[in-house]
């Protein structure tokens, strides 16, 4: 089996699970009993979000509170600074931000989208525009989850603040964190991030936000997490987290050059007779995003898992839709967008592995595509 889907979830990294195997069998105890054992399970915690941090050099300005995942950090940023106002978010969010406004827009908070480019970033300066004096919150994608367009989320952010000061930006990081160099920058308020894209487990994530700032819960109940999100934390799934981030910014360097050149490699490979691009050479090595000409994308994606080479035809979150709302809102004709394919790559991926799924990728589609003339 030939594993491409790693944007909707990686296989955990095994090394990292071994290091935190003993916060399942010896060290199991709640860290919020206040015996020894406890507490030492507390520190644990406590070093996990020192550890995570430091990957993107906010030690010093920043905070860190664990949720379950990438969409809880992303509703917990959005209900905790869009209070009034209006907020501005890309027409290319993830789910969690652009659902989560929607609501927010229910409740009269006045929603503004920016419009994309081709390649699935935000037009900036579209979505300057529609920031004023009234804009308490800006998200804005780093990475596009479906498209894997790099937005310059600092450039964008040093904007916004040069209009209006007051304005908090917030980025969903979730596809950036471990596959982008990256180093928070002061712009940015608040940035959400999630395990399981990066070899830990499902069930786990973050959002990092400025020491000035004050996070509003969406979990009540025992006052975990310093009373920002309540329930009994789940120490093994935070440090297998803390661990597997350890791990991919220990060895960033290797895994990000391997990574560019198994994306070339598709790119290169892959018949432009049956496939045309959506992910450009601004995009992240990581996503690449193809349509394949005249053929539905969903039918060539169980095809091709048929021949044991697993794809997506989009976002895990919105696979039940047959056209992509992000792939509609870049100006993609619906033509183009119904055989949309999210190849996306993961460290454990081989060259043998990318020059055989390309075969397939070639052959399935010419395959289709006779069949529909």
């Amino acid at each position: 089996m030939i594993y491409l889907d790693n944007s909707a979830t990686t296989k955990p990294n095994k090394q990292a699970v071994d290091m935190a195997s003993s916060f399942i069998y010896e060290n199991f105890y709640n860290p919020s009993a206040s015996y020894r054992e406890g507490l030492c399970v507390s520190k644990a915690i406590d070093e996990a979000k020192e550890n995570i941090l430091s990957c993107l050099n906010a030690n010093t300005n920043y905070k860190l509170v664990f949720t379950s995942c990438g969409t809880e950090a992303d509703n917990q940023a959005l209900i905790s600074f869009a209070k009034r106002g209006n907020i501005v978010i890309s027409s290319g969010e993830h789910a969690a931000i652009y659902q989560t406004a929607n609501q927010l827009k229910n409740k009269g908070i006045e929603l503004r989208l920016a419009k994309l480019n081709t390649n699935g970033s935000v037009d900036v300066d579209d979505l300057l525009s529609l920031v004023d004096d009234k804009t308490c919150l800006v998200s804005v994608i780093h990475i596009n989850n479906e498209t894997g367009a790099v937005n310059d989320i600092d450039g964008i952010g040093r904007r916004i603040k040069e209009k209006n000061a007051k304005t908090i930006v917030h980025s969903d990081g979730v596809q950036a964190f471990g596959k982008l160099y990256y180093k928070l920058n002061s712009v940015i308020d608040a940035y959400s991030i999630s395990a399981h894209k990066i070899g830990g487990f499902k069930g786990n994530g973050a959002l990092i936000y400025k020491n000035n700032l004050h996070l509003t819960p969406v979990i009540f109940g025992g006052g975990q997490e310093n009373n920002l999100r309540s329930g009994t934390e789940n120490v093994f799934g935070i440090k297998s987290f803390e661990y597997a981030a350890r791990l991919r910014y220990e060895n960033f360097d290797a895994i990000y050059a391997k990574t560019v050149e198994l994306n070339k490699k598709m790119v290169n490979g892959l018949n432009k007779e049956y496939f045309s691009f959506i992910s450009d050479e601004n995009s992240s090595p990581f996503i690449l995003s193809v349509s394949a000409k005249n053929v539905r994308g969903e039918v060539l994606m169980h095809m091709l898992n048929e021949n044991q080479v697993l794809v997506s035809n989009g976002s895990a979150c919105s696979s039940k839709n047959r056209y992509s709302r992000v792939i509609l809102a870049c100006g993609i004709d619906k033509n183009i967008a119904d055989g949309v394919l999210r190849l996306s790559l993961g460290e454990d991926n081989t060259q043998e592995e990318i020059e055989e799924a390309v075969k397939i990728l070639n052959s399935t589609a010419k395959e289709l595509f006779e069949r529909m003339k």
